[in-house]
């Protein structure tokens, strides 16, 4: 199973980034997805995920600027973050919890990581 991430880079305060993560590989069923950050000095933290049945949960610092949706056809799950802030700077990653092909063994997926740079 492989989690890939596209989408970061570098932005301006107040501007707009959308991060995709598609998970590919021998998966059976995907329950949450979703997307941590991590700055530097900092430790690992959940911005947003959204569970297989399309209940979301965010954390306070992002709500009403970041949106995270899924398209479960396609294994992916997007995050659309608007209103970006200096503070939203770090390097953030894609998380599955996924039910494996023929072993049917779950647990956490990661992605490699994408950098979010955004400039005051």
């Amino acid at each position: 199973v492989q989690l890939v991430e596209s989408g970061g880079g570098l932005v301006q305060a107040g501007g707009s980034l959308r991060l995709s993560c598609a998970a590919s590989g021998a998966i059976s069923a995907i329950n949450t997805m979703g997307w941590y950050r991590q700055a530097p000095g900092k430790q690992r933290e959940l911005v947003a995920a959204v569970r297989s049945g399309g209940s979301t949960n965010y954390s306070d610092s992002v709500k009403g600027r970041f949106t995270v949706s899924r398209d479960n056809a396609k294994n992916t799950v997007y995050l659309q973050m608007n209103s970006l802030k200096p503070e939203d700077t770090a390097d953030y990653y894609c998380n599955a919890y996924i039910t494996l092909k023929y072993s049917y063994m779950s647990r956490d997926y990661w992605g490699q990581g994408t950098q979010v740079t955004v400039s005051s």
